[in-house]
């Protein structure tokens, strides 16, 4: 079937979740800097209402919205008050999203089935309601998923199951809507390597030291990029930073090799400290308000 034809950014309403913090942050920061109506949905209102001031004191368009991706009734009221005050929905960006640091064994299950309530039934809330919105006039449908949709990495094993589910149900969703139905509508999963974003501060933590990310990290604003580019070109799969191509491409090829390389991941997961926050943000919202990671000379963007 032909692409769908979606707008450009600036003729667009795009609803993005997890606004308040790393990669929603600075999508919702650029696709409003580029001319978008945006709408900020997260679970952290102090930061969220300070947010949208500050952008639609610079001439944005903006309305936050509070909600918990896990609560499909919160998603529900999202998305009606993206069309009380818009009219419509040209793309939904599903973005929230956290970890947890920790061997499997060693994770509680209710922090487990925590994580997949926002990782994965959030993404699900969200699609599906989205979907009607986006059917109407056609539109975008972007899930965030990650080079672990594909390869995996110890100490964050629930973390890369979790984003497994998500291109399994982006994928299965695609095939169904685009192919099947032929609806006007475009689903892509994003699929970064390791950004720089406060992504270890929020995750929860089972170690016993502070938890990091991996070198080489990535900006958030080029995963920003990625998902802008998305709302208005039609694309099934990004996967962005030349490590997220590496890595899936020795999981999908050569996956003894690659389970041999990510064992090297235990120790670029931590910090030669004790942890300062292990219960992160799994059940409370963060209002740290920052894209970038908390070493980062840009932490406050």
């Amino acid at each position: 079937m032909a692409s769908p034809e979606l707008k450009k950014l600036e003729e667009q309403v795009v609803v993005i979740t997890g606004a308040s913090s790393g990669i929603g942050l600075a999508t919702a920061h650029m696709a409003a800097k580029r001319g978008a109506k945006v709408v900020l949905a997260a679970r952290s209102e102090q930061t969220l209402n300070e947010l949208s001031q500050r952008l639609n004191a610079s001439g944005c368009d903006t309305l936050a919205a509070i909600a918990d991706v896990s609560n499909r009734e919160q998603v529900a009221q999202v998305a009606s008050a993206a069309i009380q005050k818009y009219g419509r929905i040209d793309s939904w960006v599903n973005n929230a999203g956290l970890s947890i640091y920790g061997r499997l064994d060693q994770t509680g299950l209710e922090d487990a089935r925590r994580l997949f309530e926002i990782n994965f039934w959030g993404v699900v809330n969200g699609s599906l309601v989205a979907l009607p919105y986006l059917k109407q006039q056609g539109g975008a449908l972007i899930n965030v998923g990650s080079e672990v949709s594909e390869a995996v990495v110890p100490l964050q094993g629930m973390y890369s199951a979790s984003k497994h589910a998500v291109k399994g149900f982006t994928d299965a969703l695609r095939i169904e809507l685009e192919e099947v139905d032929k609806a006007p509508i475009s689903i892509t999963l994003i699929q970064p390597t390791a950004v720089d974003t406060p992504f270890p501060q929020h995750a929860r933590n089972y170690m016993d030291r502070e938890p990091k990310l991996p070198s080489p990290m990535i900006d958030p604003e080029k995963v920003a990029d990625a998902i802008c580019s998305a709302c208005e070109k039609p694309t099934h799969h990004v996967k962005v930073g030349m490590m997220a191509k590496v890595n899936t491409f020795m999981s999908n090829n050569m996956p003894q090799l690659a389970e041999k390389v990510a064992k090297g991941y235990v120790s670029k997961q931590q910090l030669d400290e004790p942890p300062r926050h292990p219960e992160g943000t799994l059940y409370v919202p963060g209002e740290s308000g920052h894209a970038h990671g908390m070493g980062s000379s840009q932490s406050g963007a």
